[in-house]
């Protein structure tokens, strides 16, 4: 897995700056795209929903041109790396971490850009699965006489860019299933209370996850016992929209929720957005969006979601919400809190309801989770797969 730099970070770019020249080979080659690699992961965040996009421009074995993807709507990572290298970037190799757009869209072809600037070689990582590009950017550059390399790291980018894959391949955002919990697996005492389980220095984390999300999802029991205000504190990269399930319209009257609707926006979705409470809700600036009755909600909530272009969408409760998330399969990634607590009473209630799993056996795993420690707590994050 590449690790990203901060932004602003030059010690790993500077060394491989100051580095002997090399030739292309196999290793070189391999050293490049893990660099275009770490400076696309920078974007993360800013240029959802665009892939994150790492390029470097080498000659004659020096790199003389790098860039990333910086923010939706801006120029594409190997323009800047192409405008770094200048005339330089005539005969030269460029390492892209995805291949070049060939079409129209916020910016002009990339394609067009990088054989009008004389690179003689292109080494992509992978293809763009997106309809108007897919191996037509490549096929382009191919045509025009320049030397195309195809796959090499693809695992790498493939996972580097795994959320905006699944929306552009299913349609539906990458869901990140959150919670806090104690000891004996409980989110809260049998009263109700949960506040806090986790520690200060957990819930900056947390908070700093909710800063790169698209949405914050919740249900409507959470939203009645909690009284959630689900922003980032402070306020991260992104703005999610707080997301509310409710199929029964059962919300109250008073939320801060509904309070800070011009702080962020609220999107309910709801079989009842008739009824007078939501009636409210929607004079006080929430959206509405009607669930049509017979077909799954969860299905149509996460369609109407990735519609909308949200490719990272977080959960963060309540049980039964989550567990329906896990029992359809929806479910891509887990940020876990374990306080040293234990709280006990068979009625408290844990995080992940539904169905489940029949056997310990068929149990959801992450895949290399990341364990680490935060103000006494243990934090478990991981991809499932």
């Amino acid at each position: 897995m590449v690790v990203g730099l901060h932004r602003g970070s030059t010690t790993m770019l500077s060394f491989i700056r100051r580095g002997p020249r090399m030739s292309h080979s196999d290793d070189f080659d391999r050293s490049m795209m893990s660099l275009a690699l770490t400076l696309a992961a920078q974007g993360r965040g800013y240029v959802e929903p665009n892939p994150l996009v790492g390029a470097v421009v080498v000659r004659n074995g020096k790199i003389v041109g790098q860039g990333w993807h910086q923010k939706y709507g801006g120029p594409h990572a190997e323009i800047f790396a192409m405008r770094e290298a200048g005339e330089l970037a005539r005969k030269s190799t460029l390492y892209i971490t995805l291949e070049p757009c060939s079409h129209h869209g916020k910016t002009p072809p990339c394609a067009d850009a990088i054989i009008a600037a004389g690179v003689v070689r292109v080494v992509a990582a992978m293809t763009d699965p997106f309809p108007q590009v897919a191996g037509s950017g490549l096929r382009r550059l191919r045509e025009a006489g320049i030397e195309v390399v195809e796959g090499l790291m693809r695992d790498e980018s493939e996972n580097l860019n795994a959320p905006w894959l699944k929306l552009t391949r299913t349609g539906y955002p990458w869901i990140h299933a959150k919670w806090a919990m104690t000891l004996d697996g409980k989110i809260a005492a049998h009263t109700g209370d949960s506040r806090w389980i986790s520690s200060e220095a957990s819930r900056r984390i947390a908070h700093e996850l909710r800063g790169r999300m698209d949405a914050i999802l919740v249900g409507g029991q959470t939203v009645r016992s909690d009284d959630p205000l689900l922003t980032a504190r402070p306020a991260g990269i992104r703005t999610p929209t707080r997301v509310i399930l409710s199929p029964s319209g059962n919300l109250p009257d008073k939320a801060r929720l509904l309070e800070s609707v011009a702080e962020a926006p609220v999107l309910v979705f709801s079989s009842q957005t008739g009824c007078r409470v939501l009636a409210k809700w929607k004079n006080a600036g929430a959206e509405l969006f009607p669930l049509i009755p017979g077909a799954s909600i969860i299905e149509q909530m996460l369609a109407e979601l990735g519609g909308r272009r949200m490719v990272n969408v977080l959960a963060e409760g309540g049980g039964e919400l989550i567990g329906s998330l896990f029992d359809g399969g929806f479910v891509n990634e887990v940020h876990v809190w374990v306080a040293p607590k234990i709280v006990g009473g068979k009625s408290a209630v844990s995080p992940v309801g539904g169905a489940g799993k029949a056997t310990i056996a068929e149990a959801w795993m992450p895949v290399n989770p990341e364990v680490t420690t935060a103000g006494g707590d243990v934090l478990i994050q991981g991809r499932l797969r």
